[in-house]
C-alpha cells in the first residue's frame, strides 16, 4: 500500500498521487470506483493522507485507523 500525498478533483473522477521509490506516481480514478469502493470522495480530497492505494487492485482504502499518532491532536 502506497499512501497518497495528493487527490484532487478532475472532470472525470480523482486524481491521486503517490510516491512509488523516488518517483511520484499519478492514477485517475473515476466517481463510480470510488463509490463501488465505498471512498468519501469530499474526505479524499480534503484529507489524502488518511488512504493508501494498493496497486493490486488497484484500490483506495482509507488507513489512518490504524495510525493512531494522525489522531494525536484530537486527545487534547
Amino acid at each position: 500500500m502506497k499512501t497518497i500525498i495528493h487527490a484532487a478533483k478532475s472532470f472525470n473522477g480523482i486524481q491521486i498521487s503517490f510516491l512509488s521509490g523516488n518517483d511520484t506516481v499519478s492514477e485517475l480514478f473515476s466517481y463510480e470506483n470510488l463509490i463501488d469502493m465505498k471512498i468519501n470522495v469530499s474526505d479524499l480530497v480534503e484529507h489524502p493522507e488518511y488512504y493508501a492505494v494498493d496497486m493490486n487492485g488497484p484500490v483506495i482504502r482509507r488507513t489512518d485507523f490504524c495510525k493512531p499518532e494522525m489522531h494525536q491532536e484530537c486527545k487534547q
